[in-house]
C-alpha cells in the first residue's frame, strides 16, 4: 500500500517541483515591478493629502500598502514557501 502512495506522489512531486520554480520567478518579477508601483502611489497618496483631498489620499495609501512588500506580496510569498514545503515533504516521504 506504501509503494502505491509513493507511485502517487512521485508524478505531484515533479508538478510541484515545476510550480514553484515557475511562481518563484514570476513573484521575482512582479515583486520589482509592485514595489515600483507602491512608491509610485505612496507619493500620490501624500501628495492628495496636501491638494485637499484626503480620502482620494487614503484610498491611494491602502492600494500602496497592498501591493509593498508587506501586503500581497507577503500573502504570494506565503503561499509559494507552503507549496515549496509540501514539495518538500512529499519529497521525504517518496525517499522514507
Amino acid at each position: 500500500m506504501r509503494l502505491i502512495l509513493k507511485l502517487i506522489a512521485a508524478p505531484l512531486t515533479l508538478f510541484l517541483t515545476v510550480l514553484v520554480a515557475v511562481l518563484l520567478f514570476l513573484f521575482s518579477l512582479s515583486s520589482f515591478l509592485l514595489t515600483a508601483v507602491s512608491g509610485i502611489m505612496a507619493l500620490l497618496g501624500v501628495g492628495l493629502f496636501f491638494i485637499s483631498y484626503p480620502v482620494g489620499g487614503i484610498v491611494y495609501l491602502g492600494i500602496a500598502f497592498l501591493l509593498s512588500p508587506f501586503g500581497l506580496q507577503a500573502v504570494a510569498g506565503a503561499v509559494i514557501t507552503g507549496l515549496n514545503i509540501l514539495n518538500l515533504s512529499l519529497r521525504q516521504f517518496i525517499t522514507s
